[in-house]
């Protein structure tokens, strides 16, 4: 279902590079695994016999609910990742995320101080940056992750040059 208020009507919006789901999977198994084996821990206590509480029912279920939160998850990853995008319109920047809990973030090139890249191992390896936006107002969370390096590159050029343009006509 489509908003205008998340998609405004006439906007082209430009998406990650699908090699950003690498990315969000690589994330999604060290956080997972290290959740999973915590959790876990107890199970093997009790099942060594070195724990007598929790129940063995506990013991379970807790490892299991969190291996199915973690595989919903994973299923969840490449639509998170297709709803991500940006849109370079004349006075601002549109950045849009969720897909349950949808985002439309406009940013006017006015208001941006500076604007930065930020590389992590896994996205140097896939050539993938993260672009930040840097504000006035400490609420703004703009970032565009997943982006190619060259238009990565160039999306913060043209974003400086934007945003020292606006300032300079105030």
């Amino acid at each position: 279902m489509r908003t205008e208020a998340i998609d405004p009507p006439g906007v082209d919006w430009q998406r990650v590079s699908p090699k950003f789901i690498t990315v969000r999977l690589v994330d999604w198994a060290l956080a997972n695994l290290a959740a999973v084996l915590v959790l876990s821990a107890p199970l093997v206590f009790v099942l060594l016999g070195w724990w007598r509480w929790p129940p063995l029912w506990l013991a379970i279920t807790v490892p299991a609910v969190m291996l199915l939160v973690a595989v919903w998850r994973l299923v969840l990853i490449p639509r998170q990742v297709r709803a991500v995008g940006y849109a370079e319109r004349d006075d601002d920047l549109l950045v849009r995320s969720g897909i349950f809990f949808q985002r439309t973030m406009a940013v006017p090139y006015g208001r941006m101080q500076y604007v930065d890249i930020a590389v992590g191992p896994v996205e140097r390896g896939l050539g993938l940056c993260t672009v930040k936006l840097h504000t006035a107002s400490p609420g703004t969370n703009a970032r565009i992750p997943g982006l190619p390096a060259a238009e990565g590159a160039r999306l913060r050029e043209q974003l400086a040059a934007r945003g020292e343009a606006r300032l300079a006509g105030l």
